[in-house]
């Protein structure tokens, strides 16, 4: 970000404050509940989970981005789960993953780049047989919210549709997400015209450095105390600790009450 002072005068230096002020908060994702950024801006997906409900909030509500088919969260009066997982390539981890989610019958969505169809079709066709939803990560996992044009943003897309399509013989389901939680009001509305729904997350954790994994009390102590009715959960499957843990998971959130639903509830 840059600033240009003409005049020294304490008005313009009081500005200067407080837009430094907005991108420190922005950066460490506390909610500000704005609008959604405009098309010569763009965003990162954010969270505050200090509330009084338990229910985090978004730098953007609910109620502005389902004006764009965008959701972050599912029905909050009901004991509900959204699992979905988010892979750009494989690790040698999702049939295990697989096979836990059949074990404890969640059908999840698993938002995928266009080298993870290429390099794993027998995977993604299994992701289909177990009756799970594949979605839209874009076909090169780049900076989305810095796309302007449509036609652009329609190519990283529908190149992935294509692709599914060709592995699986189906259409792609039509659901989005961002790479890297980066975005704008102009893609979603691009999104929303191409006739995708846009899926954020209302609980995720630091899983996806290889080298970096996080111990299973580490994982448990994110995503036991943070679950809510109503959840989006974001977990990578590239994650070994993922793969270790997500059967104890899955039966800890079972026993706490919760059920799992489709992303085709989201409204």
């Amino acid at each position: 970000m840059y600033w240009i002072i003409k005049k020294q005068t304490l008005a313009a230096a009081i500005s200067c404050v407080l837009v430094l002020c907005m991108a420190v908060i922005i950066g460490t994702g506390l909610s500000r509940q704005e609008a959604i950024p405009t098309a010569a801006e763009s965003d990162n997906w954010g969270l505050n989970f200090k509330t009084a409900d338990g229910i985090p909030t978004g730098n953007t509500s609910a109620a502005e981005l389902k004006k764009y088919g965008a959701f972050y969260l599912g029905d909050t009066s009901q004991k509900k789960i959204y699992l979905t997982f988010d892979a750009g390539y494989e690790n040698g981890y999702t049939a295990d993953i697989l096979q836990t989610l059949k074990k404890h019958n969640v059908r999840a969505a698993f938002f995928l780049v266009g080298n993870y169809i290429q390099t794993s079709p027998d995977l993604v066709k299994q992701m289909v047989a177990d009756g799970h939803i594949v979605g839209n990560h874009t076909m090169t996992h780049p900076d989305m919210g810095a796309i302007a044009e449509e036609s652009a943003f329609r190519e990283e897309l529908e190149g992935l549709e294509k692709l599914y399509q060709e592995v699986t013989g189906e259409q792609l389901p039509k659901f989005y997400r961002p790479p890297q939680g980066k975005f704008s009001v102009e893609n979603l509305k691009m999104a929303q015209k191409m006739g995708y729904k846009t899926v954020f997350w209302s609980l995720a954790y630091a899983d996806w450095l290889n080298d970096q994994q996080p111990t299973r009390e580490e994982a448990f102590d994110k995503l036991i105390p943070r679950i809510h009715n109503g959840a989006v959960v974001l977990l990578h499957s590239t994650s070994q600790t993922n793969a270790a843990i997500l059967d104890e998971l899955l039966t800890k959130w079972e026993d706490m009450g919760y059920t799992f639903a489709p992303l085709t509830e989201l409204s």
